[in-house]
């Protein structure tokens, strides 16, 4: 069972809808073993928000890849136990992973047409989803005629137009300055609150994580474990820029003080 600390019920006391107990990852090769995740455990409501951040190599992207269904662990176990079945679960990298032979609407629409939904439906759900991002013009581009913030942004929206249950995003602003990310972090969750899929949002910056999410939750160094999971107390809709926030900070610090002892310690390992 996971620790009461990381326990979490929804507001009306039902079950909660995620349950990762224990869940160990390992890596093998003729170089050695990487131990990438060591019982990691934590809960979520099928609605949250939940940002993950930690030093390099602590195993975030791999914990994304297990809920994905990706790859299996090998201890512990994942259960969705709030969905009547299976849930339907999208990933978004930070290098967009679009097909370059693909127009923007076909980039869009492929989730749907693995579905199996009829071309005249997903053609339709794919334009819709484009013009709710601002970018219905660009329906017929190819992905090498577009820049990168709007490369993003058609990732976004093909993972969205499926209506996922379950978004696992992999720092996928990383590469935006920083006048694109916060665009595209409004129109992200302009997006997230009218649906509500559970998020889980692996990102290096404190501040994004913050603002986004209604926890933030901080793994150690290798292998990856679940040293806090922080409650952000504020409320939606939000101010992006911070200015509005000023009881963040303390938090962003607290945050930044458990990352630096790991870089720290990493630091002395490799001396």
């Amino acid at each position: 069972m996971p620790p009461d600390n990381l326990r979490l019920h929804s507001a009306n006391g039902h079950v909660t809808d995620l349950c990762v107990r224990g869940v160990s990852k390992i890596f093998r090769s003729p170089r050695g073993a990487v131990h990438a995740l060591g019982e990691v455990s934590f809960s979520a409501v099928r609605t949250e928000f939940i940002s993950i951040v930690g030093p390099s190599g602590c195993g975030k992207s791999t914990l994304l890849r297990l809920l994905a269904g990706l790859a299996e662990p090998d201890l512990g176990r994942i259960e969705f136990c709030g969905w009547p079945r299976q849930p339907r679960a999208r990933l978004v990298f930070q290098d967009h992973a679009l097909f370059p032979w693909m127009s923007v609407a076909d980039n869009v629409a492929f989730g749907l047409e693995m579905e199996g939904t009829a071309a005249g439906e997903r053609r339709a759900r794919a334009q819709d989803q484009l013009r709710l991002m601002g970018m219905g013009d660009f329906a017929a581009h190819f992905p090498g005629e577009l820049s990168g913030g709007m490369r993003q942004r058609v990732a976004i929206a093909r993972a969205f137009v499926t209506e996922p249950d379950i978004l696992l995003m992999d720092e996928p602003l990383r590469a935006l300055d920083a006048q694109m990310r916060l665009v595209i972090q409004e129109e992200l969750l302009r997006l997230w609150q009218a649906r509500r899929p559970l998020v889980l949002y692996v990102t290096h910056d404190i501040d994004e994580a913050l603002l986004l999410s209604d926890r933030v939750m901080v793994m150690s160094g290798q292998p990856g474990t679940i040293r806090e999971i922080v409650s952000v107390p504020l409320s939606r809709p939000r101010d992006l820029t911070g200015r509005a926030h000023p009881e963040l900070v303390d938090l962003k610090w607290h945050i930044w003080s458990m990352l630096e002892s790991e870089v720290r310690a990493r630091l002395t390992r490799h001396q």
